[in-house]
């Protein structure tokens, strides 16, 4: 049974995949982050009031551990202007440093291999 879950948000599309190894699931959400910033940023939305794409979320790539309560859990948001923003946590999220598709991947393999 597969120890990894990597899941991919973006947009309205959501993926799933489940590996046995860290190391397979930290390349696959790598991947995820590459191919999500190779696309154009987004634009600013207008509803009620104006969000900057540095306010939106483009896409969310996050990996759990298995637990039942708390499993070990990091992931990184792809914001609208194609900045990152790595966390580590489920519900209460913590931030994670790094400005690069490696340095987030780097820093949420150093959180899960705990």
């Amino acid at each position: 049974m597969a120890d990894w879950k990597l899941t991919i948000r973006d947009g309205s599309d959501v993926s799933r995949f489940r590996f046995d190894d860290l190391d397979a699931a930290l390349d696959a959400a790598r991947a995820g982050i590459e191919q999500v910033i190779d696309r154009p940023p987004l634009g600013t939305t207008k509803a009620i009031r104006d969000y900057e794409p540095a306010k939106l979320v483009k896409a969310r790539i996050e990996i759990s551990g298995k637990g039942l309560f708390s499993p070990p859990t990091a992931g990184v948001d792809v914001r609208g202007d194609n900045s990152l923003a790595g966390y580590t946590g489920g519900v209460s999220r913590k931030p994670i440093k790094g400005n690069t598709a490696a340095q987030v991947v780097e820093a949420m393999r150093e959180t899960l291999s705990r």
